[in-house]
């Protein structure tokens, strides 16, 4: 009889000790989680016109924001590795990802009228064909705008900055003026500037968190940067940013 306080504490201990394990993994595994997304698989060849929904961005690295802001620079030359569908889509969303119930993005918008359009030209991506894209935040996809290779083109419409052919990716911001003027006037266009350095700069950090170069480019034909995107007539290219593996 008196042993069994004794085995009763011991049995309560245990309990306790395999509570605590289980909380320790459930976290774990949530953490695990948080670092990676589950990816999207593409299955044969994307058509032009058609919409692919991209990997769920992550919100949790290993990098954190004070490391990227040190770490950040300009890089020009890269190496011939391509990006996966998972950079792909961080970069994106960390560029005008949607992150509150109310369309709240990423990047702050004056009046929240988010002018931007981004669209990508795609040259070296794991399961993804080449050919130029654009994204669409509210559903965190893809859509085909054009077909082939537009890296060597808009290289060309960039000066012949030989970065924008080299890089796996081409990102480019675009402006739609109307969305901004139409509240605040001519005043509107210098909002929508602003904004473009509001999302390059996430780009730059984000890029520097997936260890990954780039570098924004603001000398080039703009009308000749819009043909070879296919952008719509409203649209006026702002930033090409290459993206890649440092060379």
């Amino acid at each position: 009889m008196p042993a069994r306080p004794f085995v009763s504490g011991i049995g309560g201990v245990l309990l306790v000790v395999v509570a605590i394990a289980l909380v320790f993994t459930v976290l774990v595994l949530h953490e695990m989680n948080s670092l990676e997304p589950a990816a999207v698989e593409t299955t044969g060849r994307i058509e032009v016109g058609e919409r692919i929904p991209l990997p769920s961005p992550r919100t949790v690295s290993e990098t954190s924001v004070e490391n990227a802001l040190a770490q950040r620079r300009s890089v020009r030359v890269y190496s011939d590795a391509s990006l996966s569908l998972l950079d792909v889509a961080q970069l994106l969303w960390a560029a005008q990802g949607i992150t509150a119930p109310g369309g709240g993005r990423t990047a702050p918008s004056a009046g929240a009228l988010y002018p931007l359009e981004l669209y990508v030209a795609i040259g070296a991506v794991d399961e993804l064909d080449t050919g130029v894209y654009r994204y669409w935040p509210e559903k965190h996809e893809l859509e085909k705008v054009k077909a082939g290779d537009a890296r060597a083109a808009l290289a060309a419409a960039a000066l012949n900055q030989d970065c924008v052919e080299d890089a796996a990716i081409d990102l480019v911001l675009a402006g739609v003026y109307e969305r901004t003027t139409e509240r605040y006037g001519d005043r509107g266009i210098q909002y929508v500037h602003l904004e473009a350095g509001h999302a390059a700069q996430n780009v730059y950090l984000q890029a520097e968190a997936l260890e990954l170069g780039t570098v924004v480019i603001g000398a080039f034909d703009e009308s000749e940067v819009a043909r070879v995107l296919g952008l719509e007539e409203q649209s006026t290219p702002l930033y090409i940013m290459p993206v890649g593996r440092r060379g």
